[in-house]
């Protein structure tokens, strides 16, 4: 049977898929106000498209961050404590783009909106730029001690070839799948314009991700630990990214929104099953690897939050199900435009 100590670790990886999956959208269509709305109204319909979701989606990685502090301290610890200045920008970039969603529409002048806009170009991008090396360093390893201490050094250790490929690709998975998402929640030009960006940069996502791929290969031992589930997985990204093409191509938007989405969860979850058992990998010693059992809280401590998990997930689930099916209508210029 699965110990608490695995299904906290699953619940954790299942939390950054779904914020991933959720926020991903949100990234993407962030970025895509500055490179594909050509006025300030096809900027407001995109705004608009994702107004009612995107502070909750942002509650995954929150649950994310909570549930990390509470089911394996010493990953948050070192974690939070080494990443601080990437984490600390992650948070100004997040909050910067919450409030100029809030304030764009406050002033109607050129000058206030350009500015905004920029936050909320800024704040889409750097997100997924800053997630996207962390994660690829904590599968390449860092420098950490005994003490379970890591002392990193921002360039070398923190940012590196191998993490910016990883953060470049996972910039391009969020903006491909926010054009897709754009296809499903506006109509006419912008549509249109969406879809036909969004296939045009598959190709180059897919360039993206076969480079990660080897260099992770070559440069981490995740193959080595996990090469079986690796394999099936990387397959298995391969065959998402055929299916949304031939999706994208055959205008069928819903079908191609679900396969970039499970381009992006198969690659955070392959993050995961080559981290396995560990949380965080020591390029010092393997001896200093923070693992699923040294990391953790107490038994006890596990018990009560799995009966605690257990029995609030479904009602939170249930929200966010319903809020989507509330807020199910496109987007589109003639109606009244918020933001």
């Amino acid at each position: 049977m699965m110990s608490l100590n695995e299904l906290w670790f699953v619940l954790v990886a299942v939390l950054f898929v779904g914020f991933f999956f959720l926020e991903g959208f949100d990234f993407g269509v962030g970025m895509s106000t500055g490179i594909l709305a050509k006025n300030d109204t096809e900027r407001r319909v995109l705004i608009n498209s994702i107004g009612p979701f995107w502070d909750a989606n942002e509650v995954w990685l929150i649950t994310a961050g909570g549930a990390m502090f509470a089911a394996f301290p010493n990953w948050y610890a070192t974690l939070f404590s080494g990443f601080y200045t990437p984490l600390v920008l992650l948070l100004l970039a997040l909050i910067g783009r919450g409030v100029a969603f809030e304030f764009r529409g406050k002033v109607e002048t050129p000058s206030w909106k350009k500015t905004w806009d920029v936050v909320i170009f800024i704040g889409s991008l750097l997100p997924p730029l800053l997630l996207g090396v962390v994660f690829a360093d904590l599968i390449k390893g860092l420098p950490i001690g005994q003490d379970m201490e890591m002392r990193a050094s921002f360039f070398g250790d923190i940012v590196n070839i191998y993490s910016v490929v990883g953060g470049i690709t996972v910039v391009m998975l969020c903006l491909v799948h926010g054009l897709m998402f754009t296809t499903l929640r506006t109509i006419g030009d912008l549509q249109e314009r969406a879809r036909k960006m969004g296939k045009l940069l598959l190709i180059p996502l897919a360039a993206l991700l076969v480079v990660f791929e080897i260099m992770t290969y070559f440069m981490t031992d995740v193959f080595e630990a996990h090469g079986g589930l690796m394999a099936i997985t990387v397959v298995v990204i391969v065959v998402a990214l055929v299916l949304a093409y031939i999706f994208m191509s055959k205008q069928r938007d819903g079908w191609a929104f679900g396969m970039t989405g499970a381009v992006i969860a198969l690659t955070i979850t392959s993050v995961f099953i080559g981290l396995f058992p560990n949380v965080m990998i020591s390029s010092i010693d393997t001896a200093f690897n923070l693992t699923i059992t040294n990391a953790a809280s107490g038994h006890y401590s596990l018990k009560v939050m799995t009966i605690v998990a257990i029995s609030l997930l479904p009602f939170v689930l249930g929200y966010q199900i319903w809020s989507y099916f509330v807020f199910h209508k496109r987007v589109h210029e003639k109606e009244h435009l918020e933001y």
